[in-house]
C-alpha cells in the first residue's frame, strides 16, 4: 500500500482513518467477492438444471408405484441435484465438471465424473436400473419352506440283536435249570 494520506492542513501529520470509511470499503470488497461467489453458484445451478432436464425422459419411464427416487436441486452452499436419498450430482472443483456420487456407510464414492452431460445421464440411468432391481429383490417375499418331515431317527440294528441274544440265552438257561430241578 502507499503511504498514509495527509490532509492539506498539517502536511506532516497522517490523516486520521475513520471507521465509517473503513467499513464502507470492507462492505464494497465483500460485495465484490460475494457477487463472484453468487455468479459461480448461479452457474452451477444452471448446469444442474440442464442435467435435470436431460434426465426428464429417464424419470418419465419410472413407474409411479416406485417411490425410490426424489429428484430435485438443493440450493445450499454447494448446489446438488439429488437423485435419491443417497446419490446426487454436484459440480466438480472447476465448476464445469459433473460429479455423480453416492454416500455409503464407508464414505462417499464417485460413480461418474465428466464434463459431458450425456455421460452423466448414462451413469444415472445405470444407477436407477440397479436400484429398481434391488427393490424388486427386496420386495419378493420368499415362499415359506415346506416343513420337512423328519425321518424317525435310525436306530442301530446291533443293539436289538445283542439284547435278543442275551434274553434268548437267559431263557434257555432258565428252561435248562427248570428241567434239572424237576428231574431231581
Amino acid at each position: 500500500m502507499s503511504e498514509p494520506e495527509t490532509s492539506g492542513i498539517n502536511p506532516g501529520q497522517p490523516r486520521p482513518v475513520r471507521l465509517r470509511d473503513a467499513l464502507l470499503r470492507a462492505r464494497i470488497e465483500a460485495a465484490d467477492r460475494t457477487g463472484v461467489v453468487v455468479d459461480l453458484r448461479d452457474a452451477e445451478v444452471a448446469r444442474l438444471e440442464i442435467l435435470n432436464d436431460a434426465l426428464d425422459p429417464l424419470f418419465a419411464q419410472v413407474p409411479d408405484k416406485i417411490d425410490l427416487f426424489d429428484r430435485g436441486i438443493s440450493q445450499g452452499d454447494t448446489p446438488r441435484l439429488w437423485i435419491d436419498v443417497v446419490a446426487h450430482v454436484m459440480m466438480g472443483r472447476d465448476k464445469r465438471q459433473y460429479r455423480f456420487v453416492q454416500d455409503t456407510r464407508f464414505g462417499r464414492i464417485v460413480l461418474a465424473e465428466s464434463h459431458d452431460t450425456s455421460v452423466i445421464v448414462e451413469a444415472v440411468t445405470d444407477y436407477v436400473a440397479r436400484r429398481m432391481i434391488e427393490r424388486e429383490h427386496a420386495m419378493v417375499v420368499p415362499s415359506e419352506p415346506k416343513p420337512e418331515v423328519a425321518e424317525p431317527p435310525r436306530r442301530s440294528r446291533v443293539w436289538p440283536f445283542v439284547l435278543g441274544f442275551i434274553l434268548g440265552a437267559a431263557a434257555l438257561f432258565g428252561v435248562a435249570l427248570l428241567a434239572e430241578l424237576r428231574s431231581w
